[in-house]
Parts: structure tokens; C-alpha cells; sequence
């Protein structure tokens, strides 16, 4: 019998251990090397683009950077989703570390119990490694000509909890005895390839997304829910009856229920509850752990920490506990 991958010695390639030993200069000098890899680490103005800059550090040693061309202080993180940022440099490095280590994902009071942060900081920094991991997504088109894709849905939240006697009870399938926060998941999945997720009220809603992100003369896999009725007319249609098999000439979504397995048990054996208004950025993060979970988890920090790097300081995290402020 083979070996599991996450078993295997080529899984393991970076340790906690090892991210906990280094000092600050050698994790400010592999953070330079993930932001600057073009100039290997050399620092490059984010204001003007020039790599004319000189060290310019601050009274207590942390890194900053003034440039010659315009005469601006920044950082390494400057301009970055961990921008303004308050923790060491190592630590942040750690957060990566940790988060990418969990299979099926991190609860962010653990985080904060790991790093000793307060939940607040590990609310905000868990869902800014979620906005960078969602960066691999943006705009992506999947299948092909000749390619197979699965296509499938799923409900999450809105849990309405049942009376005690049982004549009080109502069913709770019933839109008129739901909250209205209840929120479907679809899933677009290639076969040995990548996904796609989205989160609309109903299966039907999400016909014109898979129509635009699913590549013309791709075979698209789908139930016999009648939501996806309307793809026949674009796509090469192979549909399979569950309550009749898992597989059926040729046409299943098993590789769509592996990710909702995985989105399942995120939510229950780790969160224990998405609200609606996050739901996506867990969707996002199940389906880039289901893509990447035959990659090294040192390989799997490097392009986290690279899209962190890469991304504009979020929209929706920056400063997220003080907008009540604002109120």
C-alpha cells in the first residue's frame, strides 16, 4: 500500500521549530527575499518603482527603507495586505507557518493562544492569509476543450434550532421556517486540477457564474438537481442520480464531495460556525487546501507569504476593529 502523501518525508520541508529559532534578521531576510525576488531582496520603492534606496532603520532596529528617487520611507510590508504591522516579522512568518500546517483549517482562537495574541489579532490575520490565498482565484477560468469539470453545491449556516416538544416542531426544509441566512456553496472543480468556489442563496443563482468561468468544449459533470438544467445548452452534459449510485457511466462529482468534505468539516470540527458574511473566504480557503494538499507545506508558506506580499492592503480587514469608531 503507498504511502500517503502528508505522511511522507517530502510533505514535511519547513518545521515550527525551525521558523521559532531564527532571529529577526533572518526572517526580515527571507521576507525581502519573497517581496523582492526579482533584485534578490534588494529593496524597490513601492511609490515610484525605483531600486535606488538605502537602509534606513528605525531607533529600534526595525527594518525601513528611504528612497533616493522620491525620498519616501517604506517597508517591507508597505503597501502589502500586513501592512502597518505591529508584530515581529518572525512572527508573521510563524501565523504562515502554523496556518498552512492545518489540514482542514485553523481556528483563529487557537492561533491567538499559539502566538499569544489576543483573538482580535488572529481574527484579522487568519482572514487576511484567507484574502491572499484567494488571490490565486481571481479570474480563473477553469476546463477546456476536452476537459472534465464537476460541478456541485452545498448549503452552509443559517441553522434553526428545533423546538423542544415535537409538536411544536416545523419543517425546517420549509423557506418560511428558515432565517434567510442560509447560503449555498458551489463548487467548479477540475478532475486532478484546480477549483472555483462561489456562494449565491440557491443552485440556480449560480448558473451564470459557471457559464462564465467554466472554458467552452469542457464536459461538465453534474447531479440530477434541476438548477443545472440550463447548462445543456452551453456544455457537454453527463449527469448521475445519486440516490441511485455514486458513479454512473461514466459521469460522477466525486471530486466536488471531496471538497465539500473537506468545507464540512472545517465548519463543524474546527469553526463550529461560518457566519454568511465570511462564508466565501472559507470557501476559499477549503478549495486552495484541496488543490494544493500534495504540496510541501514549505512550498505551501512561500506562495502565501509571496501572495501576501503581493496583494494591496485589504479592503475589508484593515482596520477592521475600529470602524465602530466611524459609526
Amino acid at each position: 500500500m503507498a504511502q500517503h502523501f502528508l505522511l511522507s518525508r517530502a510533505a514535511k520541508t519547513l518545521s515550527l521549530a525551525t521558523v521559532f529559532r531564527m532571529t529577526d534578521d533572518q526572517a526580515e531576510k527571507t521576507f525581502r527575499q519573497v517581496r523582492w525576488p526579482e533584485t534578490d531582496g534588494e529593496p524597490i520603492c513601492p511609490f515610484c518603482a525605483s531600486d535606488d534606496a538605502y537602509d534606513c532603520r528605525r531607533p529600534n532596529g526595525s527594518a525601513r527603507f528611504r528612497c533616493r528617487a522620491c525620498a519616501k520611507d517604506f517597508t517591507i510590508t508597505s503597501g502589502t495586505l500586513f501592512a502597518s504591522h505591529k508584530l515581529p516579522l518572525r512572527m508573521y512568518l510563524a501565523a504562515i507557518a502554523i496556518f498552512c500546517n492545518e489540514v482542514k483549517g485553523k481556528s483563529m482562537l487557537a492561533m491567538s493562544r499559539d502566538l499569544g495574541l489576543s483573538y482580535k489579532a488572529a481574527f484579522v490575520l487568519c482572514h487576511k492569509l484567507r484574502e491572499a490565498m484567494a488571490l490565486e482565484m481571481r479570474g480563473r477560468t477553469l476546463g477546456g476543450e476536452g476537459e472534465t469539470v464537476e460541478i456541485d453545491g452545498a448549503y452552509f449556516g443559517g441553522y434553526s434550532k428545533p423546538a423542544n416538544q415535537v409538536e411544536n416542531r416545523r419543517d425546517r426544509r420549509l423557506s418560511e421556517n428558515q432565517t434567510g441566512k442560509r447560503r449555498v456553496v458551489v463548487i467548479i472543480r477540475e478532475r486532478d486540477g484546480n477549483s472555483l468556489p462561489a456562494v449565491f442563496r440557491s443552485e440556480k443563482a449560480a448558473t451564470a457564474f459557471i457559464k462564465s468561468h467554466v472554458a467552452p468544449g469542457t464536459v461538465v459533470n453534474a447531479d440530477e438537481a434541476s438548477s443545472w438544467d440550463s447548462l445543456h445548452a452551453k456544455f457537454e452534459m453527463k449527469r448521475v442520480n445519486h440516490s441511485e449510485a455514486y458513479s454512473l457511466d461514466g459521469a460522477c462529482t466525486n471530486w466536488a464531495e471531496e471538497y465539500f468534505s473537506r468545507l464540512r468539516r472545517a465548519e463543524v470540527g474546527i469553526h463550529h460556525h461560518i457566519s454568511g458574511p465570511y462564508l466565501l473566504r472559507y470557501a476559499q480557503e477549503a478549495a486552495w487546501r484541496e488543490d494544493s494538499r500534495r504540496v510541501a507545506n514549505g512550498e505551501q508558506v512561500q506562495r502565501v507569504a509571496h501572495l501576501a506580499l503581493a496583494a494591496k492592503p485589504s479592503v475589508d480587514f484593515s482596520g477592521y476593529w475600529q470602524r465602530h469608531l466611524a459609526a
